[in-house]
């Protein structure tokens, strides 16, 4: 077997070492939780904001680490859904199912990431994130969404790729990966 040995300890990451694959892991046990959310007048909710790893802003859909709050290391997927969901976007919605979750980067990281679904959305603020997150919502009519993604792209925005598996759920086979609720 061999060793593992750590090259850094943050709050929120591990860098480590085994063998010669150097990976990060997550240190929050709950992993992350991506949010497919869409109005009641059939709009797409994404999320702008700055990403420092990549030095760009992003065109992203409602997201969040799951457990990342004091008191809370036992939250659901579902759970942080729900609290990030009104964080960023100021919506609340009526119900959440989840999809399913797996790897994010397998070749570079243990993070697993969950889709959700949210349903019966009503607007309770503006939204924009926390104090340290300055988020933009946009609301974009379902059937313009690849237009307007392509067209933040050619603007240079950097478009999150798993936004469009997000996009994949709303049409196909919703339910199909629900086999357990997390």
């Amino acid at each position: 077997m061999t060793q593992t040995q750590t090259l850094f300890n943050g709050q929120w990451l591990r860098l480590r070492k085994r063998g010669r694959w150097e990976f990060a892991e997550r240190t929050n046990p709950g992993g992350g939780v991506i949010i497919v959310a869409v109005t009641p007048d059939d709009r797409l909710v994404f999320v702008e904001q700055w990403r420092e790893a990549i030095s760009a802003r992003t065109i992203e859909m409602p997201a969040g680490l799951v457990g990342d709050r004091d008191g809370t290391p036992g939250e659901s997927a579902v759970d942080a859904a729900q609290r990030e969901l009104l964080e960023e976007t100021g919506y609340r919605a009526g119900r959440i199912e989840f999809l399913m979750a797996g790897p994010s980067s397998a070749g570079m990281s243990n993070e697993v990431i969950a889709f959700v679904r949210a349903f019966d959305l009503v607007r309770e603020h503006a939204g924009g994130g926390d104090r340290s997150e300055n988020i933009i919502v946009h609301e974009v009519a379902r059937s313009e969404a690849p237009q307007w993604l392509l067209a933040r792209s050619r603007a240079g925005f950097s478009i999150d790729p798993k936004l469009f598996a997000g996009l994949y759920f709303l049409d196909h086979a919703p339910g199909l990966f629900a086999l357990t609720s997390r």
